[in-house]
């Protein structure tokens, strides 16, 4: 079947007209600049170490269990999907999908929350600002600049896919990060991002709400009478036992996965399309101009989709079976922040050396950096090294 090349609405993100980017380069000969992006995306070396990076089960509990990078990729399916529906600019979107997980340290959440408590005196951690860090500075691919040197249509929608970029503490070291770059680089963080960041913002929660579901059941943190309590999963299952009489629990999951990514994706894009007619965009300046964002799911979806984060928040995410996990995890990040701030000279030669003659605040960051680069096998074990003890097995 031919797919039918589509003309893009006028509210999208027009490749033709991007503002650029930081560092000017030849355009190439055969991608727009978006395409350009994601292929820089794909071919970073943040992005392969998502291989190793746990999404909600830690990684060497089971190879079935989705990592970061799987999680990116099937995000930026449905990214592309939605964008395509809109007649959006799909690279736009896919490339927003697949990079909006390179800041997150290792051991998922738990990594998170352990940094930031390692980072308390410095400002704090946060996975969305150590994402521009990295496509902005700490990847290391080009000699004429830092960084990725991506479009600033990318990097806006890096930086404010949840919403404008309102709160944050400008006395600290994120803060100095986030103004001394949009000093350099205007991302107008005060408005909301294009419409293929809002959409690939809303990908991530169908994405891992309905992946979490079916990771969740095969590590039988719940069974299938438990997740039919939601109304919409009640549904979804009633129609799926009646079609089919004689089918086992795992393909019930499978099954009530697929329609449920559906019933999210229609809903969506119904939601989305009634905004559109009321707002009446004639520019994607308009859509970075509205007071609210303009992708948005429907209220009733809302409504059941925070249910289903409740539900996977108690039964999976906070599980008792998972308490040891997610200490080791913590425990693991607290140890090699203070043994790498006392002890530089034991940190690679790379990273070592940037620490020579730094304060204690720019040391911290340096480690915090490296830190937030490894992969859970690899924190496990540089751990191991220090303590001879080896906490995840």
């Amino acid at each position: 079947m031919d797919i039918p090349v589509y003309k893009k609405v006028k509210y999208a993100t027009d490749y033709n007209y991007t503002r650029g980017r930081l560092y000017n380069e030849k355009n190439s000969q055969h991608r727009n600049p978006f395409h350009r992006d994601k292929d820089r995306i794909i071919h970073s070396e943040h992005f392969r170490l998502l291989k190793h990076k746990t999404q909600v089960f830690i990684a060497h509990t089971e190879d079935y269990y989705r990592t970061r990078l799987t999680h990116s990729i099937e995000v930026s399916q449905i990214a592309r999907t939605i964008a395509r529906i809109l007649k959006l600019d799909e690279d736009l979107a896919e490339v927003l999908a697949l990079s909006h997980d390179l800041g997150h340290p290792p051991f998922s959440h738990s990594g998170e929350e352990a940094l930031d408590e390692c980072m308390t005196d410095f400002g704090g951690f946060d996975h969305n600002v150590q994402t521009l860090k990295i496509v902005t500075r700490l990847e290391k691919r080009y000699p004429e600049f830092e960084g990725l040197n991506l479009s600033w249509e990318t990097l806006e929608g890096i930086l404010k896919h949840n919403g404008p970029i309102e709160i944050y503490k400008k006395n600290s070291p994120i803060g100095f990060f986030i103004d001394n770059f949009i000093s350099k680089y205007d991302l107008e963080i005060d408005t909301f991002a294009s419409l293929e960041a809002q959409i690939s913002s809303l990908s991530d929660d169908i994405a891992y709400n309905n992946h979490d579901i079916d990771d969740g059941f095969r590590a039988k943190k719940f069974m299938i009478k438990d997740i039919c309590e939601i109304p919409l999963i009640y549904k979804i299952h009633k129609d799926i036992i009646t079609e089919y009489s004689n089918i086992d629990d795992f393909m019930i999951i499978q099954e009530l996965v697929r329609r449920l990514i559906g019933y999210m994706v229609n809903d969506l894009l119904e939601q989305t399309n009634k905004n559109i007619k009321i707002l009446k965009p004639k520019s994607v300046e308009d859509i970075r101009n509205h007071d609210q964002p303009i992708a948005s799911f429907s209220k009733d979806m809302k409504k059941q989709d925070k249910e289903l984060r409740s539900f996977l928040h108690q039964r999976v995410y906070t599980h008792s079976s998972m308490d040891k996990d997610r200490s080791n995890a913590k425990k693991i990040i607290n140890d090699l922040f203070s043994y790498y701030l006392d002890n530089n000279e034991l940190l690679p030669d790379s990273i070592s050396k940037l620490c020579c003659g730094k304060s204690i605040s720019e040391k911290a960051f340096i480690i915090c950096d490296y830190i937030a680069s490894l992969t859970d096998r690899s924190a496990t074990a540089n751990h191991a090294k220090i303590t001879n003890k080896l906490l995840l097995t």
